[in-house]
């Protein structure tokens, strides 16, 4: 039997922290440590233009489960539409755009995103031009690489989509809940009546 995990609503509530920082070019998803980074979505990433060297993809979409592990504590984390749309605007409102990185793990040179928007019909959106599947509410990401050894990567097939980096708010009530739990306050007791010994 499958057990049903936690949804968890990530939301914008630290106007100087929280937010879209860095948008990764990935061939699967990946965690790190102090920042989600999602690319679970089926999102594709096409070549607009092999002169330009311009790639377009989803960046985020609402409303879309997307399983995470830390620690032992299994879960799903999910954006409303709201927060989508507020996390692309404060990335661009942050000059966020020359923030990008390969893998999550190295930033690279020479790659910028060059424009973006939000989904608003699944009839008339631009990304239909592009051949892949609108999505109401998500965000649109074109990426120009000007980075021969990205590029490479790109035609090649190495990546798949994009991923981003970013701190939200919403993970610590799940913590918080875990606190509250008697369970937990006996076991915290414990350890510290062990600890003072």
């Amino acid at each position: 039997m499958e057990k049903k995990l936690q949804d968890i609503e990530l939301t914008i509530e630290d106007m100087e922290k929280d937010g879209v920082f860095a948008i990764s070019l990935v061939k699967s998803p990946a965690i790190q440590e102090d920042f989600i980074a999602l690319s679970e979505h089926k999102i594709e990433l096409k070549v607009t233009s092999e002169d330009k060297r311009e790639v377009v993809g989803y960046a985020l979409v609402p409303d879309k489960r997307i399983y995470r592990r830390i620690e032992d504590k299994e879960f799903n984390i999910y954006f409303k539409d709201h927060t989508v749309k507020q996390a692309s605007e404060l990335y661009m409102m942050r000059l966020n755009q020359n923030n990008v990185t390969s893998e999550h793990e190295k930033p690279v040179e020479n790659v910028s995103v060059v424009e973006t928007w939000i989904t608003e019909s699944t009839e008339h959106d631009k990304v239909k031009m592009y051949g892949i599947e609108p999505i109401l509410g998500g965000w649109v990401v074109k990426m120009k690489i000007n980075n021969d050894e990205e590029w490479s990567k790109v035609k090649a097939g190495d990546y798949s989509g994009f991923s981003i980096e970013a701190f939200f708010s919403g993970l610590e009530k799940m913590f918080a809940s875990a606190q509250n739990d008697p369970e937990s306050e006996l076991l915290a007791q414990l350890e510290q009546i062990l600890n003072t010994k």
